[in-house]
């Protein structure tokens, strides 16, 4: 049985607060604990009501229900939890293509661009100090695993952007189309904030902005963040 304590501690991972101040962080469903296992993310504890998930793992805790839906941040918790630490830093360095997130809020909407950039082969993910964390929860579970293959970062961009050496695309309602833009090999393309898009700061600092034409009507909402990035990510693919 884990003791009062250890079950206060694990919940309050589930705050951005107290994951900075220890350096580790959280992750539910089967799912996710093997994607991060199998990375090279070190695990601090596992924590499961069915010990039968994971034969092959050592020093997994068996709990009870309660004890997980104490340590959870679910309504319907998942037979297991465990918690790893923050990644070792990286080197920040600017190879292929990059992709700078210009204070973007919504858990979901990061989750799912982290997803974008395993699934299109962009190691790099530049946030600036506002963008969401990338350890929230619910930014973990969109991720689908991901996480564990993209290089996350948190700098102040326009501090980034000043020293880089690539072009830099920025997404824009105004831009050119994208789908008469030549790629280079090498590149940032920048995102903007869901209800502000990027910033004056930043914006300053972009060389070229690129916009996905509308093809429906003039009153449609705009593209989610999240969608934008997967149509952008496609063309600069496509070479």
């Amino acid at each position: 049985m884990v003791v009062k304590s250890q079950i206060k501690f694990i919940k309050n991972l589930q705050q951005k607060k107290y994951r900075n101040e220890h350096k580790l962080f959280v992750v539910e469903g089967i799912k996710l604990v093997r994607e991060l296992l199998d990375s090279d993310f070190e695990v601090y504890g596992i924590y499961t009501t069915d010990l039968g998930l994971l034969q092959d793992t050592e020093d997994v805790e068996h709990i009870s229900e309660s004890e997980l839906q104490k340590m959870s941040g679910l309504k319907s918790p998942n037979k297991i939890l465990a918690v790893f630490h923050f990644p070792t830093e990286r080197e920040l360095k600017v190879a292929d293509w990059t992709v700078v997130l210009d204070d973007v809020r919504d858990p979901g909407n990061l989750g799912t661009i982290i997803r974008l950039c395993d699934w299109f082969g962009i190691d790099r993910l530049v946030c600036s100090l506002n963008t969401v964390d990338c350890f929230n929860p619910k930014t973990l579970q969109a991720t689908m695993g991901s996480v564990s293959r993209v290089n996350i970062i948190y700098t102040d961009v326009i501090q980034f952007l000043k020293k880089t050496e690539v072009p830099v695309y920025g997404a824009f309602m105004d831009g050119t189309t994208v789908y008469k833009e030549a790629f280079p090999e090498k590149g940032i393309l920048v995102m903007g904030n869901e209800a502000n898009g990027v910033s004056a700061e930043v914006e300053a600092l972009i060389a070229k902005k690129i916009a996905i034409p509308q093809f429906g009507k003039s009153n449609t909402e705009s593209l989610n963040v999240a969608t934008a990035t997967a149509i952008l990510l496609n063309e600069i693919r496509r070479g």
